[in-house]
């Protein structure tokens, strides 16, 4: 299956799931809650207010190495977004990439994802808990702080 397909098909539309491709072009889904979605929502105004040279985003789909993974949250600069567009998925990684970590996540799922969007041209990503923890890496490995111009002391995700 190819991600056009994972769009046109009417029957995976409005599922509570987000759907991801492995690298055989199955479909992979993991449940969201409600708190995944609130952070979300704080995720978004934080980059609109912290961020000014480009959009975040939700959802945003990008071909890697194993399949399309969907980031929960992405920051794109307007040099990126001028050069993908509306591309879908994107067939390079936007400059920040973010995972909210979900019950059914494990480990290694989250250390391969870190990997894959490094590995597609994410410069930093992002491991948030429903807690509201965040973790920062980029291709160095694990970072103390975020490399972008965000002050993560006012970050507030525990709800």
């Amino acid at each position: 299956m190819q991600w056009q397909d994972v769009l046109a098909d009417k029957s995976l539309q409005d599922l509570p799931y987000k759907i991801e491709l492995n690298e055989k072009g199955n479909i992979e889904m993991s449940p969201a809650s409600n708190k995944h979605g609130i952070i979300q929502s704080e995720l978004i105004y934080i980059f609109r207010s912290n961020l000014q040279n480009g959009l975040p985003l939700t959802e945003c789909s990008i071909q890697t190495s194993n399949g399309v993974k969907v980031a929960d949250v992405a920051w794109a600069s307007h040099q990126f977004l001028a050069q993908y567009h509306l591309e879908t998925p994107y067939t390079k990684a936007p400059e920040l990439c973010v995972e909210i970590l979900s019950p059914s996540n494990t480990a290694s799922e989250m250390v391969e994802k870190i990997k894959l969007y490094i590995d597609a041209g994410a410069k930093e990503v992002w491991l948030v808990t429903e807690a509201g923890h965040i973790n920062f890496y980029d291709s160095d490995g694990e970072r103390s702080n975020s490399q972008f111009d965000i002050d993560i002391n006012k970050i507030t995700l525990n709800i």
